[in-house]
Parts: C-alpha cells; structure tokens; sequence
C-alpha cells in the first residue's frame, strides 16, 4: 500500500549507516583470497549471465557477521584489469589511491586479538598499530593499495561524551613482533563532554 501524501521533510534523513561497499580490483582471484582467506568474509554470491545480462563483469559478493547473522552482503568486488597498480607502500596519508581506507568490526576484543595473530602469522605487514578514542585499530593494505582497518569498538561511555576528541585521540604503538599483539585496556581515556570533568 503506498500513501499518496507523501511529506517533504525539510532535511536529509539521518542513514542508519553504511550498507557495503563496492570495491574495483585488478585481479578477482587474488582479491578473492585476501578478503576471504585472510579477512574471513564468506562469499555469498556472483554475477551470472542472464537474458537481460548476457556479458556481466566478473563481480562477487561477500558477507561478514552481525550478532551471528550473515548480510546480504557487505562487500562486492569487480575484477578491473585498467586499475593502476598499488603504491609500493601504503600509507594512512598520501597514498594516491581513491579509497584511503575501509574499516572493518571485529565482534569483540578477544576476536580483533586472535585475527592479528592469525594475520602476523600468515606474514602480512602490519602498516600501522594504533589506540584512538574510539576504537583500537591495526591498518594494513589489500592487494589493490585499499588499506583495510581492522578494529574493536570501546564502550560508548568511553568516547560518546566528546566524540570530536574522542577522533582525534591517537596513541602510536609497534608493528612487529610480539608487541604488536599487545592491547593494553588499562587507563583507557574518557571524553567527557566539555565542562564535565
């Protein structure tokens, strides 16, 4: 049933967030591997010809978790063979790519600590190791020079009082070896809204 009176709002609708993202990569195999092998998406589908889509790019599509249930899915990639090959080394700033870098949720930190151990075992370069006000991040890149953060959520009270400072908190940390592996949770930061203490 539609309703025929639709009202204007006077402003944009606030999303509930992003959907997925679709990414352009230069060879759908290795890419594959990356967010499927080492990032632990399952694909949950492809582009197949149809009538109406008789010579479909080769496209597949990839979902992570949310509270045990998969999504249609959260990430698509197309093979591109035209994509300029990725800078030799990525870099939070400076990196001539599109796309600076895609943040993915572990579900917990117990979950974000076992994947950093999984990858710093597969041998993939930690490119940075840091705390914000919000999360506790490890960035590294995809086969394409995308870099890919790998985070865990703090609880809200921590960040929701200033969020601004809370962004704009950040605390280097080592990249290698077994210090790498370390997250400290102790005397974490709060960001309290200005005036509260």
């Amino acid at each position: 049933m539609t309703d025929s009176k639709q009202t204007v709002p006077d402003r944009a609708v606030t999303p509930s967030g992003l959907n997925h993202l679709v990414l352009n990569v230069r060879d759908l195999e290795e890419s594959h591997h990356f967010w499927t092998e080492l990032m632990g998406f399952k694909q949950v589908g492809e582009l197949h010809k149809t009538e109406d889509r008789p010579d479909p790019p080769k496209m597949r599509f990839y979902s992570g978790e949310r509270n045990g249930q998969s999504h249609h899915h959260d990430i698509a990639l197309i093979e591109n063979k035209d994509l300029p090959p990725p800078p030799e080394k990525w870099s939070m700033f400076g990196t001539p790519t599109a796309v600076n870098h895609i943040a993915i949720t572990l579900p917990d930190r117990e979950a974000w600590l076992a994947q950093l151990a999984f990858l710093q075992s597969k041998g993939v370069k930690f490119g940075r190791r840091v705390d914000h006000g919000m999360t506790h991040s490890l960035y590294i890149s995809d086969p394409n020079g995308y870099g890919v953060e790998l985070l865990y959520d703090l609880p809200r009270e921590v960040w929701e009082g200033d969020i601004d400072a809370a962004l704009n908190y950040v605390r280097a940390l080592p990249s290698e070896g077994p210090e790498a592996l370390i997250d400290e949770t102790e005397n974490i930061p709060m960001f309290a809204a200005s005036g509260d203490g």
